[in-house]
This record gives structure tokens, C-alpha cells and sequence, in this order.
């Protein structure tokens, strides 16, 4: 870390033209208190500043090409031998603009923007914004039980999809081809769940601001109940495969360590914070969409490392069975609507299926057109125009796959967002790269970013 009179001295950025820098005098007016300014520079600088000490050190890329940095991540790498002795994360080469955007839509049409973001977690997106937007609407007690159960549903399913992903792509980073191929094979029928219910595999614009788009069709609780224990079996296939197996063992136990005062301090969330021993879950700390009528446990666990991430992805996967099983029993129980009744905010959702698989069928397009002419406006209107949401601003947290994302919405009272922001989990988990890396070798990076799991659609919105 450098001073600011250390800056002044050598001409840094203390210079007379940065109006954020402070001068020495200035220094001295903080009871005598060290002011110490951070500032971040290119890695071309510190090569240069390397070889003008004469100092021997090797800075290597990992990325952003690279296939283990789960996509256009840089890691940026300061080495001695194999041992990482300085490691640094370089964001922003997938950055997509999704949060300015959604400034220029609706704010129905806002949802098909941030499910996006992480491309593999879309409904967990898309249910964040929509309990924000609800949240300032002040219609959240006014959503229906079924899209409520429907929601949850489509959610644990996304979360063992997601977790399944992290595995088989950590597996296949470290050799294991197999872990790879399971798990994707078992993804793929979720995939074929959220096709049949939303018409999507994945993006899928399904959770709305009021509800849902549009109720399960018939046969998907069927469907559901055969794809559990399916989805059982593969997973203690999976289990199989690593939980227990040496070479894996060797390769993650203590690897990418990151203790629970590091998490605290980094706002690590989700299994990375699990795996260090604090049971931290927006289902049952904060519940949201009727969580805490279900019955599931937090798994944790303490050694802190790569492996016990692995060890709370693999039980959480078996909790969200036991959610998704509970919710097809209630989708069973309790026909009903799932869409808000105020007609001034609630989209079309009953909506018949036409021959292309999806709604606006000729029995909905008769319907809106043979109603009245005010229907046919109202229709019109609300889907070019959308509704105005009173002036404020919100914030709404869910317990996505990877840890807390929370949408904060800002309102200025007309149809669209003045100002939508994310925090989303990779993001801020991405901050302990340093932290898991450093001091290790080589390989382990590899192995601690998997852990992490980042998906960087998420972080570069």
C-alpha cells in the first residue's frame, strides 16, 4: 500500500489535478492519522516497475480464452516457480449493458433482460426483479398461492441445475470427464421441464411482475414426479463417482481455503459461506414466496475449502428435491390463477396453447377481440405502454445458487425502471480469488475458481 505523501514524492497520482487525492497538509490535519490512498493500475506497470528493480518475476494470463475460467475471465497470475504469490480477477469482457437497458423497456419487459444475466440461474433473475417491482407495486401479499408454489418450484429446479453445472464443469477442469457427462445428462431434464412449462430451456421470461406467464400445462406434475427420483439417482451416481474418491479428495481438500472471518469480510454468500460453518439462507432468514411453509435444512459444513463447497452443492441438490417434491403435492391440492387480480398490472397469463407450442392462441386472440373494444385497448395499451409503478425505491434478496442476489430498483413513477441494479453473487464471490490463490500452486487455481463457480454474464451485466 502506498501513502499519499509516498504518491506526492514520486509524482503517482497525487498530482495537482486529481481532485480526489489528498496533499500532505492534509495528512496532518487527521490527528495524526495514516491516510492511505488504494489505487489499481495495469499489469504492464507492474512488469515495467519489476524490471526496473531487476527483479525476477514471472506474470502470466490465465484467460480470458482460457477454458477453465468459466468464460471471459482474466486471471491474472504473479509467479515464483508453480507457487501463485499474487493473483488478480480482470472483469468486463462479457459486459452486455442489461442494467442500462432495462432503463429503455417496461417493466414487464425488463424481465427479459435480466434473465440474462447468469445464464444459468435466468429464473432466479428474473424472480428478484419481479419480487422488487412487486415490492414497490405493495402487491406482494396480493400474488397467488399457485404462482407462488409455481415459482418455487421452477426455482429449486434451476438451483440443481445450476449446482449441477458447477460440478460437471469443475470435474471436467480437473480430468473427470465423467462428472462432466452425468451431470449434464441429469440437467437436461430439468431442461426438458422448464421447456414444457415455459417454452424455453433457458432465458426464459417466465416469472412476471404479478404471477407467472402462464399456468403449468397439463401433465407437467407428472412429469415432475417422474424426473425426482431420476434426478436422485444421477446425482448419487455422481456422489459416487467423487464424494469419496482419492485423487479428487487430493485434489480439493484444502485447496482454495477461504475461512468464515475471510468470507464476512469479502461478502462471500451462498455455499462458499456455508462451507465455512455460518447457515446463512434467504429461504429461512428472510423468506420470500411462502418458503417458510416448506420443510428443508441449510446445509453447512466447516472445512472451508474447494471440497466442502462441493460437499453443500451435492446435500443442497437433495434439499431442492424435497422442495420440488412438496410443491408438485401442492400444485395437485390447489388449482387456482397465477396472475395478480388488478387487471391494471397483471399481462394475459390464461392463455390456451396455439399450434406453435406457446399462448396467443385463436381461442385467446377471439377472446380479447370479441370482448369489447375496451378490452382490446386495455390489451393493447398494457403491452405497448406498460403500467406505472409508484415512485421509490426497493430492494428484494432471493438465495440463488450461488449465494445473495438482490435487485434494487429505483421508480420515478412512470412505465419504466429510472435506475435497476443487481447484486449478484459472482460478483462479489469473485473477490476472494485472491484470497483462495495465493501461496498456492499453479493447478489449484483451477480448482478454487470452479469452486467459486462464477458465471461472468452475471458479474459483467
Amino acid at each position: 500500500m502506498t501513502t499519499t505523501s509516498d504518491i506526492y514524492e514520486s509524482g503517482g497520482s497525487g498530482r495537482a489535478d486529481d481532485i480526489f487525492a489528498t496533499s500532505p497538509a492534509d495528512e496532518a490535519d487527521a490527528e495524526g492519522a495514516t491516510i492511505l490512498n488504494a489505487t489499481g493500475g495495469d499489469w504492464d506497470d507492474l512488469v515495467e516497475e519489476a524490471t526496473a528493480l531487476n527483479e525476477e518475476r514471472i506474470v502470466v494470463n490465465m484467460g480470458p480464452q482460457h477454458p477453465s475460467t468459466h468464460g471471459v475471465l482474466r486471471l491474472i497470475l504473479e509467479l515464483d516457480g508453480e507457487t501463485v504469490t499474487e493473483a488478480r480477477a480482470g472483469i468486463g469482457y462479457l459486459h452486455t449493458g442489461i442494467e442500462k437497458n432495462m432503463e429503455f423497456r417496461t417493466w414487464t419487459q425488463g424481465v427479459t433482460f435480466c434473465t440474462r444475466m447468469d445464464y444459468l440461474t435466468p429464473l432466479f433473475n428474473e424472480a428478484a426483479y419481479c419480487l422488487a417491482v412487486e415490492k414497490l407495486l405493495g402487491i406482494t401479499d396480493d400474488i397467488p398461492e399457485r404462482a407462488q408454489i409455481i415459482r418455487v418450484m421452477m426455482m429449486e429446479f434451476n438451483r440443481i441445475g445450476s449446482h449441477l453445472v458447477a460440478m460437471g464443469t469443475g470435474g471436467m477442469e480437473m480430468g473427470a470427464t465423467t462428472v462432466m457427462t452425468v451431470g449434464f445428462r441429469e440437467r437436461e431434464r430439468i431442461l426438458s421441464i422448464f421447456e414444457m412449462v415455459s417454452g424455453l430451456r433457458m432465458n426464459n421470461a417466465y416469472i412476471r411482475p404479478g404471477g407467472v406467464a402462464q399456468d403449468i400445462p397439463h401433465g407437467t406434475i407428472d412429469a415432475v414426479r417422474e424426473a425426482i427420483p431420476l434426478i436422485s439417482k444421477g446425482v448419487h451416481e455422481l456422489e459416487l463417482l467423487m464424494v469419496e474418491n482419492p485423487i479428487l479428495k487430493g485434489r480439493m481438500q484444502r485447496v482454495g481455503y477461504l475461512d468464515l472471518t475471510g468470507c464476512m469480510a469479502l461478502g462471500m454468500t451462498g455455499p462458499i459461506l456455508r462451507s465455512a460453518g455460518l447457515p446463512l439462507d434467504l429461504r429461512k432468514d428472510e423468506p420470500y414466496c411462502g418458503y417458510e411453509t416448506y420443510d428443508f435444512d441449510v446445509v453447512t459444513r466447516t472445512e472451508a475449502d474447494a471440497y466442502a463447497r462441493l460437499c453443500v452443492r451435492l446435500d443442497e441438490i437433495h434439499e431442492s428435491l424435497k422442495i420440488v417434491e412438496q410443491c408438485a403435492d401442492r400444485l395437485q391440492a390447489k388449482p387456482g390463477p397465477v396472475m395478480v387480480a388488478d387487471k391494471k398490472i397483471a399481462w394475459p397469463s390464461q392463455l390456451s396453447v396455439g399450434s406453435d407450442g406457446q399462448g396467443n392462441s385463436p381461442d385467446h386472440i377471439r377472446e380479447i377481440m370479441g370482448t369489447s373494444m375496451e378490452s382490446l385497448i386495455h390489451h393493447f395499451k398494457i403491452v405497448t405502454e406498460g403500467f406505472r409503478v409508484p415512485t421509490g425505491q426497493v430492494y428484494a434478496p432471493v438465495e440463488a445458487p450461488k449465494g445473495e442476489l438482490g435487485c434494487h430498483l429505483v421508480s420515478d413513477g412512470g412505465t419504466r425502471p429510472y435506475r435497476a441494479h443487481f447484486r449478484e453473487p459472482s460478483f462479489n464471490n469473485l473477490q476472494g480469488t485472491a484470497a483462495m490463490c495465493e501461496g498456492g500452486q499453479v493447478a489449484d487455481v483451477i480448482v478454487a475458481v470452479a469452486s467459486i463457480d462464477p458465471v461472468m454474464g452475471g458479474v459483467d451485466r
